[in-house]
């Protein structure tokens, strides 16, 4: 028998909306706020694609995938592990930089309707065409084996832990309903980070597709923020936040799939209440993580994570410590310098000046498009822990 989309109301709680009102406020105050602590452009860009490594590591963890930084960077740059389970693990965390990278453009250049059917598709796709044949096969809890067709909805039936997902015939419609209801002008501006936090909960409980569902929804909630332009994106990661509270998240999660419970809990078939507690979960992890990456990007906070690396870790610059000190510094504050100006930052002559710029290339703190061109400065994966204490942490 066909199921209404109204099975999946309400789309959006009004429990508890004051409390949801006053934290996207401040997501807001303190997204601008964040949005400030790195104006030069260079370094901007360049912690873009640290955060970028980050949201891969962060969201492998929450799939049960272990791969560190240093292992994703060399994967990016096609050295992959011979262990064939490292190696299947770097492969799904380029895929997904990759198709951030791509999704990121795509918002910037067409401005797409992140909620619908297309686009969740889209992601799907992008994903999963960057995955050996061999990662787009996945089993039932029987242990049958099944081909995942990526940008497909399933045409199948899929039962996952307590939830039993929708039937593959009514999924059209429920997207339909997703997109239109999410994408409304009738959201007020004010409710539209509380509708994300909800569309994130509604999209799983929809379960489009055969495998892959959380990270297409992780990538959906990233797509969500940057076009409701949530002021400094990019420079911090929902999914680190989602991974460190992961029993937090799928118990938010699980809780918010119950139906009605009374009379007093709101007039749709699903729970309001429990709605509008993953909605708070989702939006205060949002907050903690911008709060986080406010103070870690502190000019002052990188100018010490730099310090104690070259003086502590890598003692690339030996006698001559504190005029690499003043480059790094410099070139943090300003985004890029020219070669020219090194002799007078690091107070020595020429010859000196330049042997100190060529240490910092060759420890690839700093980096250059040309040899003769101007240097910014480099995040590998080795400095990261210095740089952005607890950014990266293994967790349980």
């Amino acid at each position: 028998m066909s199921l209404n989309p109204a099975l999946m109301e309400p789309l959006l709680p009004s429990e508890g909306k004051y409390v949801l009102s006053d934290l996207s406020k401040e997501i807001f105050i303190h997204a601008g706020s964040l949005n400030a602590q790195l104006p030069a452009e260079k370094t901007r860009q360049s912690v873009v694609e640290v955060v970028r490594i980050m949201n891969s590591y962060y969201s492998n963890l929450i799939e049960g995938h272990k791969t560190f930084p240093r292992e994703i960077e060399k994967a990016l740059n096609d050295k992959f592990s011979l262990n064939a389970e490292e190696k299947n693990n770097q492969l799904l965390s380029v895929s997904h930089v990759k198709v951030e990278r791509l999704m990121e453009r795509r918002i910037r250049e067409e401005n797409p309707n992140v909620y619908s059917r297309e686009f969740l598709c889209w992601i799907h796709r992008e994903f999963y065409e960057r995955l050996p044949k061999a990662l787009r096969i996945s089993y039932t809890k029987s242990g049958k084996p099944y081909e995942i067709v990526p940008g497909e909805i399933r045409n199948f039936n899929v039962d996952v832990g307590r939830h039993v997902p929708l039937d593959f015939n009514d999924l059209p419609k429920f997207l339909t309903m997703f997109e239109q209801r999410y994408s409304s002008q009738k959201i007020l501006p004010t409710n539209r980070l509380i509708a994300a936090a909800a569309a994130h909960h509604r999209l799983l409980w929809i379960h489009p597709f055969g495998d892959g569902n959380g990270r297409v929804a992780r990538l959906f909630s990233h797509a969500v923020m940057l076009q409701e332009k949530v002021g400094g994106y990019g420079l911090w990661t929902l999914s680190r936040g989602l991974a460190r509270n992961k029993k937090d998240y799928f118990a938010c999660l699980n809780n918010a799939d119950f139906p009605r419970v009374n009379d007093l809990d709101g007039r749709g078939n699903l729970s309001e209440k429990y709605l509008a507690e993953f909605c708070e979960f989702f939006l205060k992890t949002v907050l903690d993580q911008i709060q986080f990456m406010e103070k870690a990007l502190s000019l002052n906070e990188l100018e010490k994570g730099i310090l104690f690396y070259i003086s502590r870790i890598e003692r690339v610059f030996k006698k001559d410590e504190s005029s690499g000190f003043q480059l790094l510094a410099a070139v943090l504050r300003e985004g890029e310098i020219q070669r020219g100006s090194v002799p007078t930052i690091t107070c020595k002559k020429e010859t000196a000046a330049r042997k100190i710029l060529q240490l910092a290339l060759d420890a690839h703190l700093l980096e250059s498009d040309t040899p003769k061109g101007p240097v910014r400065l480099a995040f590998p994966a080795k400095v990261l822990e210095s740089y952005f204490p607890k950014l990266a942490q293994e967790l349980e």
